[in-house]
């Protein structure tokens, strides 16, 4: 499967998913225009190539500044998704990145590792 990796711009953030390392990211603000145009394949890619996985470790670091309700839809599927993964007996490391000021995302991300039971979560405050 090719890796995808996609810049970041003002309304979208930088996505990379490496398929050959199982290291992904996600990083910048997010609020496309179409969420599901932005989104849709690099989810199909990334499912399909968490399906074929046994005993694999994979890491998934998220650094946003801002997402919006329907980037955060997204993220929740994500995080389903990865969960899932872990429960199937793969190793997920999540790394929820936050700027030590933004109590905002620093709760949010305290809320989607609430969630997960199976995946191994860790919150990184860095400075701003």
């Amino acid at each position: 499967m090719d890796n995808i990796k996609i810049a970041a711009t003002e309304r979208s953030p930088e996505l990379d998913f490496n398929f050959e390392t199982n290291t992904f990211s996600l990083k910048g603000e997010s609020y496309p225009e179409d969420v599901t145009d932005f989104f849709g394949n690099a989810l199909k890619s990334l499912e399909s190539h968490l399906e074929g996985l046994d005993g694999a470790t994979i890491k998934f670091t998220f650094e946003l500044i801002y997402f919006n309700s329907s980037s955060a839809k997204i993220l929740m599927s994500l995080f389903d998704m990865l969960e899932e993964t872990a429960e199937e007996g793969n190793t997920i490391n999540i790394e929820w990145i936050y700027e030590a000021d933004d109590d905002n995302m620093e709760e949010l991300g305290e809320e989607f590792g609430e969630d997960l039971e199976s995946a191994n979560f860790k919150m990184k405050a860095i400075e701003g």
